[in-house]
């Protein structure tokens, strides 16, 4: 009986020596950051955005209405098409940016005015430098790797907290108008040479009948009815995984795994983006970009450019981005012949 409990007693001192060692470590390690409301012990803590929005009075009711209503939706769609959670893992949160001075995370998707959003938070960081104007920082800028941390990039721990404490806040979109929204700028843009040579001479050789020898070397000629083509052909998703521009929202920013806060919209986007603002008490500090209404792919032009798509191809794409319709709470389009 003498020898268990002298292992047990060497155990627990190892033990001991253990949480010690992480202790010592864990107390000497500074943090990547500091995050809003943990400010030195002569500086008065300000409230958080998240504190301001539930708190709600210093907002807008009627806007504070809309939003709870939707962050409702949100939760009640993910309870009813949803089956499996799982834990989220850094590959999640590559499209969430941090502002630690503000205590806001933001998951950016493309063809939903994410470059006025990465501008303004340039601004609100301190990376745009003496640029107070988001519209003054050029859009090619907006876009490089590194500008902005995003939350892949921290620890754990530091995720958590993150989660738990900051603002979280995501823009979406109508889904087919983003996604006849990506075509036109990918695709039907002179200027747009790595996407031609990058999925358009793949497009081209895949998905039309006889194709021109130019076409297949240049790629800048690719139809609507052949991006959908690739889109639904199963070999490529199992080949790659969709172009940011063209994914799910859901996919990029895991909104049944994350419980944002803020669900703005496109088509509010102006009162939207001005109540984050509000939230994060920055509006006298950057107004949002007003958008240019005149080269907007409205449900009008998404609506021609379906036209010519088969119906069978039509519910094809719908069930892929079918959950983007259901969490976002929008209707199927009218235009669709396949009902």
């Amino acid at each position: 009986m003498r020898k268990p409990k002298a292992t047990r007693m060497v155990f627990a001192l190892s033990l001991g020596c253990l949480i010690m060692v992480v202790f010592y470590f864990n107390s000497n390690l500074k943090p990547a950051s500091e995050p809003v409301g943990e400010r030195s012990s002569g500086q008065k803590s300000r409230r958080s955005p998240l504190q301001t929005l539930y708190d709600g009075d210093q907002i807008e009711s009627a806007v504070q209405g809309i939003h709870h209503g939707r962050r409702e939706l949100l939760e009640e769609a993910c309870h009813s098409y949803t089956r499996k959670r799982r834990v989220l893992i850094p590959e999640d949160l590559k499209h969430v940016i941090v502002d630690d001075q503000h205590g806001l995370l933001y998951c950016y998707v493309p063809k939903v005015a994410c470059t006025n959003w990465k501008r303004v938070l340039m601004v609100l960081t301190g990376v745009a430098g003496s640029h107070r104007d988001p519209l003054a920082i050029p859009a090619n800028e907006a876009h490089v790797a590194g500008n902005l941390r995003t939350l892949s990039e921290y620890s754990t721990s530091q995720i958590n907290q993150r989660l738990r404490t900051y603002l979280k806040f995501i823009f979406v979109r109508e889904p087919f108008e983003r996604l006849v929204s990506a075509y036109r700028n990918k695709f039907t843009r002179s200027y747009n040479t790595a996407f031609h040579k990058r999925y358009g001479t793949k497009i081209v050789r895949r998905h039309r009948p006889d194709p021109q020898p130019e076409a297949l070397e240049q790629g800048n000629d690719v139809s609507f009815e052949e991006f959908v083509y690739y889109l639904v052909d199963p070999a490529t998703q199992r080949e790659e995984p969709f172009n940011e521009h063209w994914e799910r929202v859901h996919s990029l920013c895991h909104p049944c795994l994350i419980h944002y806060d803020v669900v703005g919209k496109y088509e509010t986007l102006e009162q939207d983006s001005r109540y984050v603002l509000q939230l994060a008490g920055v509006e006298d500090q950057v107004s949002f970009p007003a958008s240019s209404k005149s080269t907007r792919t409205t449900g009008d032009m998404a609506a021609q450019f379906f036209q010519n798509i088969n119906p069978f191809y039509q519910k094809k794409l719908y069930n892929l981005y079918r959950m983007d319709f259901l969490l976002f709470n929008y209707s199927i389009p009218a235009y669709l012949k396949f009902r």
